[in-house]
């Protein structure tokens, strides 16, 4: 349970200089302190073969939008696999900026495209909007495939925290409406239940950068009000998780999250699911966007890559 000599060193430097957490800021400050973060520590941003914003048209006449990553190496004129990645932060702050790093290593290393989901973000916009967005993202990329250069048999949902969260809950939306089958979960801490009790949410309460009280100023906001007992703000109150994709579960150890994200993965696996789970040790909440600063963080996208190119490869084989 020991956090890594890097982990502690971020620590000791952030509570140090007394930056102040997220329950201390408004929003605006908030969202500036989570880029400036990305900024310093995220890594400079790989060399792709092209990135493309893209606006998908709602049926009021408004835009959702989302860029497009086609990795280093493809052609052009081939469709390829397609990740479609939800950011995190707290569905409060976090941008497709923030995660710009991110998404073209996982494209490069995977070989396949990524559509980085700018949805709406709370409280401008609570909770349900960013489900809405996120099960409209997913639908409105499978109908127009073609123009994407994307196979839509071969898709997978990934994200981190929040983003986590959203792919979870857009699997089950898809499952439930039976229009889409998904290859793939990459869901990195996740969050699956907003109310919990589980040891993990005490250990990590402070002191271990994504403490108690930044939790409840995230769920306040995203959730104003609301029931935090609805599947699709917990997934692990989904009265099913049967019949979901095949699932890569990456958790920190020290993070108050942890077993929250286990206990969803025990339960899928009881009702026929597959999970396969990378713990990684001595880390913190958000340390995967954090490159410059965390090798660890490099070590598990590659991780993540292996896996995706291998299901995404699975689905082509299993479609010929």
């Amino acid at each position: 349970m020991a956090l890594t000599d890097q982990a502690q060193a971020l620590l000791d430097m952030v509570y140090r200089v007394g930056a102040p957490r997220f329950h201390e800021l408004t929003v605006t400050q908030a969202r500036h302190s989570f880029e400036k973060l990305q900024f310093v520590f995220g890594g400079e941003p790989e060399a792709v073969a092209s990135t493309l914003d893209v606006p998908m048209a709602r049926p009021d006449g408004s835009a959702l939008l989302a860029r497009l990553y086609r990795p280093l190496d493809a052609d052009p004129a081939v469709a390829l696999p397609l990740l479609i990645y939800f950011h995190g932060g707290g569905w409060c702050v976090g941008s497709v900026q923030s995660h710009d790093a991110l998404c073209r290593q996982l494209g490069n290393l995977a070989g396949c495209a990524v559509l980085s989901v700018d949805y709406r973000l709370a409280p401008e916009h609570p909770f349900p909007a960013a489900v809405e967005d996120a099960l409209f993202a997913v639908q409105w990329a499978l109908a127009n495939a073609e123009q994407l250069t994307v196979d839509p048999g071969r898709v997978g949902l990934g994200g981190d925290s929040a983003g986590g969260n959203l792919s979870l809950v857009t699997a089950l939306m898809l499952r439930d409406l039976g229009t889409a089958d998904l290859c793939f979960l990459c869901l990195i801490y996740p969050c699956t239940e907003i109310e919990s009790r589980r040891a993990s949410r005490d250990r990590f309460s402070s002191g271990y950068f994504l403490d108690r009280e930044s939790l409840a100023w995230f769920f306040e906001r995203y959730l104003p009000g609301g029931d935090a007992d609805d599947w699709r703000a917990s997934p692990m109150k989904a009265g099913s998780l049967g019949d979901l994709p095949p699932m890569l579960l990456v958790t920190a150890e020290c993070d108050p999250l942890t077993d929250d994200s286990v206990a969803f993965a025990d339960r899928v696996r009881s009702e026929g699911g597959r999970v396969e789970h990378l713990d990684v040790d001595g880390m913190v909440h958000g340390f995967i966007t954090l490159g410059k600063w965390f090798p660890e963080a490099r070590i598990v996208v590659e991780q993540i890559a292996v896996r995706l190119r291998c299901e995404l490869k699975s689905c082509d084989d299993a479609s010929n």
